[in-house]
């Protein structure tokens, strides 16, 4: 438009490998949709000149088209920006992510049963071995419907 962009309403939703957008809510088919790999999320107040610009984010991959966004609070830009940047560190992982905050609390858990196994005595080993990666990371993954592993 002849004052600057116009920005759409749209339904947004990340799965394990895409990002798709919709009319609304409602709709059946997406209007768009990309494959998330290789992109990176930031968040970018310089998308809007109003009171909205810290609700902003933009996904960009070098060659490819970028997307802006605009959120309906801050603090949901910065919950998309980091899920978003969540996911890409799995798509490039051969593990399993944790939250920051996670990793942290299963370290000091780490720590205390290692701490409670000095204490005990020297037959009874602790089942914990610190060099080895803790592999179990709960509510992460969600097998959707239609993406169902195959059953022999």
């Amino acid at each position: 438009s002849f004052f600057g962009s116009e920005w759409h309403k749209r339904w947004c939703v990340l799965t394990q490998r895409n990002f798709l957008y919709y009319a609304n809510e409602k709709s059946k088919q997406p209007k768009g949709s990309f494959p998330i790999e290789r992109y990176q999320a930031h968040l970018d107040p310089q998308l809007r000149k109003d009171s909205r610009k810290k609700c902003c984010f933009q996904l960009l991959c070098p060659g490819k088209r970028s997307y802006e966004f605009t959120a309906p609070s801050p603090a949901e830009a910065q919950d998309w920006v980091e899920q978003i940047r969540f996911l890409l560190r799995d798509l490039s992982s051969l593990t399993i992510p944790c939250d920051e905050d996670e990793e942290e609390e299963e370290e000091e858990e780490l720590s205390k049963d290692r701490d409670s196994s000095d204490s005990m005595n020297n037959s009874q080993n602790s089942t914990l071995n610190p060099e080895e990666p803790e592999l179990e990371c709960e509510d992460i993954y969600e097998v959707m419907p239609g993406e169902l592993p195959n059953s022999q």
